[in-house]
């Protein structure tokens, strides 16, 4: 028989498409990550965290505390009789969004400078406490984060302070942390008084949108902690932050431990926001706290952010969310989801995962694309697709993981497009190779008896005497279990190919193939005389090659099974069967269920090959011992068994002598049969014909007759 083709330039385009889906993947252009943001964030509008009330409150400057308490920068003096409120109203710890990086101008010592006052004016001026001094003694009452800002161009001055101390665990994070080169911090005065102190900076995407916060940022080769960070810190009495970082295969940057919490990041110390809706609930006015309107329970034991909302201040940002909202709540957010203790991850194992859709989808789709017709290539890659866009869908909401279905997406389509393409294109080709090809599942001779006997096409049958062999492959099912399907499969074909290489040098006609069974009938379409002599040849070769190949796999470290054979014959009716639309050329008859049965009884018996006697008669110098007369299931009529030598475990290859004497005994039902079984079995503990009589006479059982109670 001819080899299936080997895989032509339409596999290969289909092929270097996948190949292109998965550069692009690695390439991971502008784009596709925009793309891929965008379904991030259409996962959060459809899927929002939903709001629960938390002790994190944004004290707003808004355009109401604005209007009634002057412009922004408010004097210090009022920033400390802020923090004085809220310490008051017992806050937690209080953060500002903003940066104190100059002088109060309403100090009097500048008002001074600017007035320039008569000599008394100005000591009765410079005796006034200065605004920085107030607002640092307020700091100093403690539970106070103040923010500096970074910037990435290199500048002079000095850096912040750091009131705090990193632990690292794994190795250095500097190496992932998003570096900055020079920062603009409050004043020293304020930064000394104050109990934390964090970077502002966001880093928002490509777009513009804040989809991530920084924990921590790297400023001057040094690890510097976010606002965010700072407020769990300074909240929790903390000193040290614990990072751990897997720095030896490069995934940067796992986790960060402040206090209490464990916040999982990703690899350069940022975490993911899973925003919630504008809730109202979060703001509290920086006018109604100065004025001592807001219910104790609004800043009790609250993490307290300063910000602003007023449109005016500018510090406005794009949400995933679709909308615009204060920078503070992008702390504040984070802030909320820390204490929940729910996040939203793109672990490590993320792009293992996606890599994994792109090659097994991609080989999948361009199977079925180069394979099968249009449509039904189509639905299953839309099912592939859909698929994996559901369980990108069920990980977040289900499990707070970001996984991208978009790459996987593009790279299953494109393989599609090019297979789809490419099979339309071939559709003729192919098709000429397929009539070709199915030639092959039909036996030569029963081909060659067509074309000459076109008639025999019709339906109907007529009788005639045929053989039969039946095989069928034990432990195969088991095999199937334990090792990689298409390594199985390509053993399996193997196997059936030569199995049917024999049947058809002996002239056999192939009925059919179940799984790894084998039907061959002899003297169907063409008569053969000696039917009868070709399957019993039949047998005894694929029994050599059976044993021969089942060895050679063991010695390898695979265990194939054991191959059983059944043969018998018998008048059928041999003819097309079926309908107007499909007929199948077959033989109908007992002697087929017959044969079918007596391979199956091997598994009873102990045997590996069962000859029926009819067989024997039309054969000359087979080399057999008897197995008995078996009553198959569902059977009346006792049937003469024969098992060849060849396929024994018996140490007689031409006559088993010993064996033929006491099974004369056992036909005879002579009280002598069981001692010459029990020397037997002495002799050959591994003979299972042997074993099966011994015990049938142990167990009180007379004769040759064996009644089949299975099949």
């Amino acid at each position: 028989m001819k080899k299936f083709p080997k895989p032509g330039i339409g596999a290969l385009l289909t092929f270097a498409a996948l190949c292109v889906g998965a550069v692009i993947y690695l390439m991971d252009p502008l784009p596709l990550r925009v793309l891929r943001n965008a379904v991030f964030d259409q996962y959060q509008r459809w899927h929002p965290r939903a709001y629960q009330p938390l002790p994190v409150r944004v004290i707003d400057v808004d355009d109401e505390s604005l209007k009634q308490l002057g412009q922004w920068p408010w004097p210090r003096t009022r920033i400390a009789e802020l923090i004085q409120k809220a310490q008051a109203g017992g806050a937690a710890v209080i953060g500002f969004d903003a940066v104190f990086a100059e002088e109060d101008r309403t100090s009097p010592k500048s008002m001074v400078e600017i007035w320039n006052p008569p000599d008394d004016v100005r000591r009765q001026l410079m005796d006034i406490p200065d605004h920085d001094q107030v607002m640092a003694k307020s700091l100093a009452g403690g539970g106070v984060v103040l923010g500096f800002a970074v910037k990435r161009e290199a500048g002079e001055g000095r850096l912040p302070a750091r009131p705090f101390s990193v632990v690292n665990a794994g190795g250095s994070p500097l190496p992932f942390l998003h570096e900055f080169s020079s920062a603009v911090p409050s004043l020293a005065v304020l930064e000394s008084a104050a109990q934390g102190n964090g970077a502002l900076t966001f880093i928002p995407d490509s777009d513009g949108v804040v989809r991530r916060v920084p924990l921590m940022v790297r400023l001057s080769e040094q690890p510097m902690p976010s606002l965010t960070a700072e407020l769990l810190r300074v909240g929790q009495g903390q000193r040290n932050y614990f990072v751990k970082v897997a720095s030896a295969s490069g995934a940067g940057i796992q986790e960060i431990k402040i206090g209490k919490v464990v916040v999982p990041t990703t690899p350069q110390g940022e975490m993911w926001v899973h925003y919630t809706r504008a809730v109202p609930e979060r703001y509290v006015p920086a006018w109604k706290v100065l004025a001592g309107k807001v219910p104790p329970e609004m800043l009790k034991d609250n993490i307290v952010i300063v910000g602003t909302s007023a449109q005016g201040l500018m510090d406005l940002r794009f949400s995933p969310m679709g909308t615009i909202m204060p920078g503070v709540e992008a702390h504040a957010q984070a802030v909320e989801q820390i204490l929940l203790g729910k996040y939203l991850e793109r672990p490590s194992w993320a792009t293992a995962i996606e890599a994994l859709v792109i090659v097994l989808g991609g080989l999948l789709v361009g199977m079925v694309a180069l394979s099968t017709g249009a449509v039904v290539s189509a639905a299953i890659t839309g099912a592939a697709l859909a698929l994996t866009g559901y369980g990108a869908w069920y990980a977040f909401t289900h499990q707070g993981l970001l996984l991208d279905p978009v790459t996987p997406g593009i790279a299953l389509l494109l393989t599609f497009i090019v297979g789809s393409v490419i099979n339309h294109l071939g559709s003729e080709r192919k098709q000429r190779w397929v009539r070709e090809a199915f030639s092959r599942y039909v036996s030569p001779n029963r081909v060659d008896f067509l074309v000459e006997n076109p008639g025999q096409l019709e339906l109907g049958g007529r009788r005639q005497a045929c053989s039969f062999v039946f095989t069928d492959l034990a432990g195969f099912t088991t095999l199937m279990e334990k090792m990689d399907p298409s390594d199985a499969v390509a053993l399996l074909n193997a196997y059936l190919d030569k199995m049917i290489a024999i049947a058809f040098q002996q002239g056999g006609t192939l009925d059919r193939i179940v799984g790894d069974a084998v039907a061959i009938m002899f003297s169907a379409p063409v008569e053969q005389a000696d039917h009868r002599q070709r399957a019993y040849n039949c047998a005894l070769e694929m029994y050599a090659f059976a044993t021969a190949y089942s060895a050679e796999l063991a010695a390898k470290g695979t265990p194939f099974g054991k191959t059983r054979i059944g043969v018998h014959c018998g008048d059928v009716i041999v003819g097309n069967f079926g309908g107007s639309n499909m007929f199948d050329y077959r033989a109908l008859g007992d002697p087929v269920n017959t044969a079918a049965r007596l391979e199956s009884v091997n598994k009873h018996l102990g045997t590996t090959v069962c000859v029926s006697e009819s067989i024997l008669s039309g054969c000359s110098g087979a080399a057999v011992r008897p197995v008995g007369q078996l009553v198959l299931k569902g059977k009346s009529q006792a049937l003469m068994v024969y098992e060849p030598l060849a396929a024994s475990q018996s140490p007689a290859r031409e006559n088993d002598a010993e064996y033929e004497a006491a099974f004369k005994l056992l036909h005879a039902q002579d009280t002598q049969a069981r001692h010459a079984f029990e020397q037997l079995a002495q002799e050959r503990p591994d003979d299972p014909l042997v074993q099966l009589h011994l015990a049938r006479l142990r167990a009180g059982e007379q004769g040759d007759l064996i009644v089949m109670d299975e099949k």
